[in-house]
C-alpha cells in the first residue's frame, strides 16, 4: 500500500491536530478527513507535485478521478469540504501563498424523492382501522383522519388546524390556510366526507368541551391534536397493515399527489391542491414509475 512521503505525512498529521486542538472535530470527522486527504495527497504525490505548486486545475482533476468511482454526492461532498479546509488552514499558516481550492465549488446534492405508498399499499393502510381488534373508541376519529390525508394532500400541521367552519361538504371542498396564512380551496372525496361525518356527529360531540373551539379532529382531553399524535396514528395502522416501509403523515401527502399525476392531473391543478408557490416544488412528484411511462407510451404513442 502507498504512503505518504515524510513532507505529506507531516503536513496532514499538523492538520489533523489542529482539527483536533483548535477546531474541536468528533474523533470520527477526524478519521474520515483522514482518509479523504491522505488519498488526496498521495494523488498529488504522484503527481510529484508540492503542496506550494498545487493549483485549482490540479483539484479538479483529483475530484474528476474521485467521480469516476461512482462516489455518492454527499462523500464527494465530504472530500471537497476537507481539502479546502486543508488549503484553508496551509494559507493561515503561511505554508502556501494562495488557496486553490477556494473556488472549488461543492456537487450539488440530488433531491431525494419521497416515499410513495402504491394504491394497494394506501387502500389496506385505509381499512386498517376497521381490521383493529377490538376496534377502539377512537376508530371513527382514525380512519376520518386517515381517509382526510390521503383525499386532501394537506400537511399534518393544516390538519390539526383545521376547523369545521371551513368544512364545504355540499360543494365537495374544504378551505385550508397553508404555509404563511395562504388560503385554498381543495376537493374532497365522497369517502373522506362520510367517515368525517360520521366521526362529527357520532364521536366529536362526546370529546368536545371548552378547549375543543371549533377545531374538527380532537385527543381524548377534547383539544387540538399535535402533529406527533396524528404521526403515531398513520405509524400504527400502517403497522397493523403490514406495510414495511417507513411512513409518516407526509408519505401519504406524496402519494396524493403521485397518484393525481400517474392519473393524468394537470401539474398546475395538483400544485393549487398541494397549496405550492412555485411548480418546481411540485414537479418532485412526477418521477413516475418507468414501467408505468413505458405503458403510457406504447398505449397511446402512435409509434408505440
Amino acid at each position: 500500500m502507498l504512503e505518504l512521503k515524510e513532507a505529506y505525512h507531516t503536513l496532514l498529521e499538523n492538520f489533523l491536530n489542529h482539527l483536533s486542538v483548535e477546531r474541536n472535530f468528533s474523533k470520527n470527522t477526524r478519521e474520515s478527513y483522514r482518509n479523504d486527504l491522505k488519498r488526496y495527497l498521495l494523488f498529488m504525490q504522484g503527481k510529484e507535485k508540492e503542496i506550494k505548486s498545487i493549483d485549482t486545475s490540479d483539484i479538479r482533476r483529483f475530484i474528476a478521478e474521485l467521480h469516476k468511482t461512482g462516489l455518492a454526492a454527499s462523500t464527494l461532498g465530504r472530500n471537497i469540504s476537507a481539502i479546502r479546509t486543508l488549503h484553508k488552514f496551509l494559507l493561515a499558516e503561511r505554508s502556501a501563498e494562495t488557496n486553490p481550492a477556494e473556488t472549488v465549488q461543492q456537487p450539488k446534492q440530488a433531491k431525494k424523492l419521497p416515499d410513495v405508498l402504491s394504491v394497494e399499499e394506501v387502500l389496506k393502510l385505509l381499512e386498517a382501522p376497521l381490521q383493529k381488534k377490538p376496534q377502539g373508541k377512537y376508530l371513527l376519529r382514525d380512519k376520518a383522519i386517515l381517509e382526510f390525508l390521503y383525499a386532501s394532500g394537506v400537511r399534518v400541521s393544516e390538519l390539526t388546524d383545521l376547523q369545521q367552519q371551513n368544512l364545504y361538504f355540499e360543494a365537495g371542498f374544504v378551505r385550508i390556510y397553508g404555509k404563511g396564512s395562504k388560503e385554498r380551496l381543495v376537493p374532497i372525496g365522497q369517502s373522506a366526507i362520510d367517515w368525517i361525518t360520521r366521526y362529527r356527529n357520532e364521536l366529536r360531540i362526546g370529546l368536545s368541551g371548552k378547549d375543543s373551539h371549533d377545531t374538527l379532529f380532537l385527543n381524548a382531553r377534547g383539544k387540538k391534536l399535535t402533529r406527533m399524535a396524528v404521526y403515531l396514528i398513520v405509524r400504527e395502522y400502517s403497522v397493523l397493515a403490514g406495510i414495511e416501509k417507513e411512513i409518516s403523515p407526509h408519505t401519504l401527502r406524496h402519494s396524493f399527489a403521485t397518484h393525481l399525476l400517474e392519473g393524468g392531473a394537470d401539474l398546475r391543478a395538483v400544485q393549487e391542491m398541494l397549496g405550492h408557490s412555485s411548480i418546481l416544488a411540485t414537479q418532485i412528484y412526477t418521477h413516475i414509475d418507468r414501467s408505468f411511462i413505458r405503458e403510457v407510451h406504447k398505449t397511446f404513442h402512435p409509434r408505440g
